[in-house]
């Protein structure tokens, strides 16, 4: 088993041999982030891939992810949300903030129409940018459109950024935390807490604010643009977002298909990386530019793994 009490990311970055490493990219003033990036190793068309982590996570949630797309030989970026990781916060968030970080860092590294991989909240970071700028797909996994937060998680957070937070400098509060999380106890869930403890800085907590009375029809009353190859994903686990919230989320989007996993739980990428993978990779597959193919997908579909 994986000790994540003592996991620190900046420890495990020093390693030039890891693929998450990262460098510090500077945006612009005040605005740094720590990026991930790998070039297209093939003659493919295989859109670029940019992962896009959720509330208190980093750029490791994505590892089995990010290290299966570079086997593929596909481009892939990856980075920490301002505030969380190693990269620096901000003042005051905002959902447009992220969305101008990830279009500043996107035409920095060159990358055009690509796939939005996005988690529990960075799903509402992925829809929005998706509806002021071209991409190829979106991949939702575990969050959604609106009514985001169960009644516990506001009353919890506040009293973390208060200060509750540091009883997580105790190994026992982070291993209760991730029996909470997951059912799951092979090595890639205990990679994935142990990169991923719960932080006990404030910032991340501070930046899950701007999250909880989202609601993306509401910010999007003129219009929406439904076009977008969606692929859905869903745990039955989950107590944040259930089977009939991913179905629903499917169906806003056209083509588009829902995978729901019915032991999985909110970290499904890691709790199930194999078959996660292997889902996205069916589905980058069935991606065509060509009309008349996506014409015949136009249906929503819905798959469950037992």
């Amino acid at each position: 088993m994986v000790d994540s009490s003592s996991f620190k990311p900046e420890s495990l970055a020093e390693s030039p041999d890891d693929r998450l490493a990262g460098k510090s990219f500077q945006l612009r003033r005040g605005v740094e982030l720590r990026v991930c990036h790998s070039p297209r190793q093939t003659s493919g068309q295989t859109p670029a891939i940019v992962f896009l982590h959720g509330g208190l996570g980093n750029r490791f949630n994505w590892r089995s992810q990010y290290e299966f797309s570079c086997a593929q030989g596909w481009e892939n970026l990856t980075y920490d949300l301002a505030g969380h990781g190693q990269s620096l916060p901000y003042a005051r968030y905002s959902i447009g903030r992220h969305c101008r970080d990830l279009t500043r860092l996107l035409h920095s590294f060159q990358i055009n129409a690509p796939v939005l991989c996005c988690h529990s909240y960075g799903v509402p970071i992925g829809l929005e940018w998706s509806q002021q700028h071209p991409v190829s797909g979106l991949i939702l996994i575990c969050g959604g459109t609106h009514n985001l937060a169960p009644w516990w998680e506001i009353p919890l957070i506040k009293a973390l950024t208060w200060g509750g937070r540091h009883l997580y400098r105790l190994p026992s509060a982070q291993q209760l935390t991730q029996q909470l999380t997951s059912t799951q106890r092979h090595q890639g869930v205990q990679q994935f807490f142990a990169e991923s403890p719960i932080p006990v800085e404030h910032h991340p907590y501070r930046a899950l604010e701007i999250f909880w009375k989202y609601n993306f029809f509401e910010r999007r009353k003129r219009s929406i643009n439904r076009q977008i190859p969606t692929l859905v994903i869903s745990g039955g686990q989950d107590v944040t977002f259930s089977f009939q919230m991913g179905k629903e989320l499917a169906s806003h989007f056209t083509p588009s298909q829902h995978l729901h996993l019915p032991e999985a739980g909110h970290v499904v990428m890691a709790e199930y990386p194999e078959q996660i993978n292997e889902a996205i990779a069916t589905w980058l597959k069935s991606l065509s530019p060509e009309p008349e193919i996506q014409s015949r997908q136009g249906a929503t579909h819905d798959q469950t793994f037992s």
